[in-house]
């Protein structure tokens, strides 16, 4: 008995230490795909890569346990600075502007830029002088970019930039683009997925894969940084890297240099006759992957429950709106002079600037004054834009009744007050019914913004689907699918509420 008192005591402390254990967070972009950060096809809420198993490493050398944040590839610098989270990892490259503005670790993987053609073009437009007046593309803030940038200036080439490291392999397949400058490991990936290109031999330049924390967290990098060079020394890393099938005898190389193994002598080269350490054993997938309908399956849930995000969002985005809206407007009709003019000033600034951009002033630009949560920022971002729009709605509907009943009204005694809201009230809201809704299905759709704050709605949780499977044709249909089941409710009940309205106040 006491024995069995014993267990359940050590059971319930050691649960206690599982739950508060510490967690290093970690930022990626599940929407690069494999084999750097992506959705786990058995299980679409996970993520799994190379990336991801070398956070992982790095969170036990911490004693910690991983817990990913999915943030957009573009905004990774400028989340780890705000706090979101303490390390970004998903194919950052090392830059000098990039260790100028954040405390970056040592590097932990060597790649190559490679240009990939159409298999019919490889000895068309074998280098940069040959592709000369061709349209070439790359992936936006990268050292692949700036390079295509020097050749542009130097050979005459067309850049064409792009969010993600997808759609620029489909397009040179399509015959948009004439070449692709990107990462070796992303080309060979590419290459088998697409189909019909080739991979250029030549290599236009090297680089290499660092994990980023905020200025001032370089204590926490400088340990990362010994737990880096031990897994480099263990072989942790080559483990890793062999698993996902991004392994070379230049790796290896780098990597002993790079833990302090070897040294290179004068001119860069290493001791003549260093043999590299044997390989390793790689453990096989304990599973064969999923087909595709399966693989569709599975993704349902997560993008179900990426439609509750967008949803909740959208209502209370929508009420904040209105709610910002009616007092407004009110201020505009009813206010003093000063009152109209800041009021009219708010609506026109907040309509003339992109929605995007003021996300990006409140959770990025406000965060040393004050750090809102993502899904806050979304809320007041959507809210307070929309409110510009919906003062405009709900102004000229008060000033839509006619002024002949607003007249008699007061001659009646009615107050402003009982005016307001026996009189012209009621009629400018059945005026607004239907341009309301109609912003609240705008706002809806617009709601796929907020990816870029972290926030993964719908649409995000779409890119991500598509990415993983290769293909948007399905991902497409069922997100258009989940968002007319969204919005069309909501148009019939109010022309439900419309006609309703229409008929009470005949």
């Amino acid at each position: 008995m006491r024995l069995r008192l014993l267990l359940c005591i050590l059971n319930f402390a050691f649960c206690i230490r599982a739950a508060a254990q510490p967690v290093l967070r970690w930022g990626g972009d599940a929407e690069g795909g494999a084999p750097f950060v992506e959705a786990d096809p058995n299980d679409p809420a996970k993520v799994r890569g190379f990336d991801v198993e070398v956070a992982e490493e790095i969170a036990k050398g911490l004693g910690r346990k991983a817990q990913f944040v999915q943030v957009a590839f573009q905004s990774i610098d400028q989340s780890v600075a705000r706090g979101d989270f303490e390390i970004g990892m998903s194919g950052v490259e090392d830059t000098p502007a990039r260790r100028a503005a954040l405390s970056a670790t040592i590097p932990y993987y060597e790649f190559h830029e490679v240009l990939t053609v159409r298999i019919e073009d490889a000895f068309t437009f074998s280098d940069f002088e040959k592709l000369r007046g061709h349209r070439v593309g790359t992936l936006s803030g990268t050292i692949a970019y700036d390079r295509l940038l020097q050749a542009e200036r130097e050979n005459g080439i067309v850049v064409v930039s792009y969010d993600d490291d997808v759609h620029p392999y489909e397009d040179l397949k399509e015959g948009r683009l004439d070449a692709v400058l990107l990462d070796n490991i992303i080309a060979a990936r590419s290459v088998k997925r697409v189909g019909g290109l080739r991979i250029l031999p030549t290599d236009f330049q090297t680089g290499h894969y660092v994990g980023v924390l905020s200025k001032g967290n370089a204590a926490l990098r400088d340990r990362i940084n010994e737990i880096l060079k031990a897994r480099m020394r263990d072989g942790t890393l080559e483990r890793i890297y062999r698993k996902w099938d991004i392994w070379s005898f230049d790796e290896g190389r780098f990597l002993q240099i790079e833990s302090g193994a070897w040294h290179p002598i004068a001119g860069g080269d290493l001791p003549p006759g260093t043999p590299l350490p044997a390989p390793l054993p790689v453990t096989p997938p304990s599973a064969a992957p999923p087909s595709r309908g399966a693989l569709i399956l599975r993704y349902i849930p997560a993008l179900l429950r990426a439609s509750v995000i967008t949803i909740v969002l959208s209502c209370l985005a929508m009420a904040l709106a209105i709610g910002l809206g009616v007092l407004i407007a009110s201020g505009r009709v009813y206010g003093s002079v000063f009152s109209r003019a800041i009021l009219t000033a708010y609506v026109e600034i907040v309509r003339g600037t992109p929605v995007l951009l003021q996300l990006f002033v409140l959770y990025y630009g406000l965060s040393s004054v004050i750090r809102l949560p993502a899904f806050v920022a979304a809320l007041l971002g959507l809210g307070l834009n929309y409110a510009a729009y919906e003062s405009e709605i709900y102004r000229g509907a008060l000033e839509a009744v006619p002024r002949g009943q607003l007249e008699a009204a007061r001659t009646l005694g009615f107050t402003e007050m009982q005016v307001f809201s026996l009189v012209r009230g009621p009629q400018a809201f059945r005026l607004a019914l239907a341009p309301m809704t109609n912003d609240f299905v705008a706002l809806l759709k617009d709601s796929s913004l907020v990816s870029v704050i972290t926030v993964v709605e719908l649409t995000k949780q779409t890119s991500i689907f598509a990415t993983n499977i290769g293909s948007w044709v399905i991902p497409g249909v069922l997100c258009a699918a989940l968002y007319l089941v969204l919005s069309l409710p909501l148009a019939r009940l109010a022309g439900v509420l419309e006609s309703r309205w229409r008929m009470a106040t005949e």
